[in-house]
C-alpha cells in the first residue's frame, strides 16, 4: 500500500512538473514564439492551408498548459533561437499564461469553425485577429493579452495573489521609489 501511495505521489509530482508554468518568463523567446504563430497563420490564410490550424491550436494549449515544455515552438524559441538574440529579459509568467489561454480559445474557434462548421471565412477571421494580436508581440513586444490580465486585476477580477509581482509596482519600477533630486 505504502509503495502504491509512494508511486502515484511520484506521478503527481511529474505531472505537476509537466503542467507549469515559467515564472518569470523571457520575454525574448515569448516575441520569437509570437512571430512563429504570425508566420504560421500567415502561411494559413495566404496560402489555404488549412491543416496548419491544427499545429497552431496545438501549441497554445500545450503553451496554456506547460509554458513551452510541450509546445515544439516554445523549445525552439527557449532553447536555440532566444539564447542567439542575446540577453534575455525577465517578465512575469501570469499575464503571458494568460495571453496563451486566449489564443487557445482563438485557435481553437478557427479550427472548430473550419473542420466542424465549415464556416470557412469565419475560421479566417478569428486567426486574423490572432495574427494581429501576435503580431502586436513578435514586432512591437505589447502583449494584448497581458494589458488584458493588468485591467483584470485592476479591476478586481483577477486577485493580486494570482501575480505578486505584477501587483508590486515598486519592485518591477524601483524608479518610482526614487525621490527626484532638485
Amino acid at each position: 500500500m505504502r509503495r502504491a501511495l509512494g508511486h502515484k505521489r511520484v506521478v503527481s509530482g511529474r505531472a505537476s512538473a509537466v503542467f507549469s508554468f515559467p515564472d518569470p518568463v523571457n520575454e525574448v523567446a515569448a516575441r520569437v514564439v509570437a512571430g512563429g504563430v504570425v508566420a504560421m497563420s500567415v502561411a494559413a490564410i495566404v496560402g489555404g492551408v488549412q491543416w496548419l490550424l491544427i499545429p497552431i491550436a496545438y501549441g497554445f494549449w500545450a503553451r496554456a498548459l506547460t509554458g513551452p515544455t510541450l509546445s515544439p515552438l516554445g523549445q525552439l524559441a527557449t532553447r536555440v533561437v532566444a539564447p542567439r538574440l542575446g540577453r534575455a529579459r525577465l517578465v512575469a509568467g501570469p499575464p503571458k499564461r494568460f495571453a496563451q489561454a486566449i489564443g487557445v480559445a482563438f485557435s481553437t474557434v478557427a479550427t472548430i469553425l473550419w473542420f466542424g462548421a465549415g464556416q470557412h471565412l469565419a475560421a479566417w477571421v478569428v486567426l486574423g485577429a490572432l495574427v494581429g494580436a501576435a503580431s502586436l508581440e513578435s514586432f512591437f513586444g505589447y502583449c494584448l493579452g497581458c494589458r488584458i490580465f493588468g485591467l483584470l486585476m485592476r479591476w478586481g477580477v483577477v486577485p493580486e495573489s494570482a501575480c505578486r509581482s505584477c501587483a508590486d509596482l515598486a519592485r518591477r519600477y524601483p524608479q518610482l521609489l526614487e525621490t527626484p533630486s532638485a
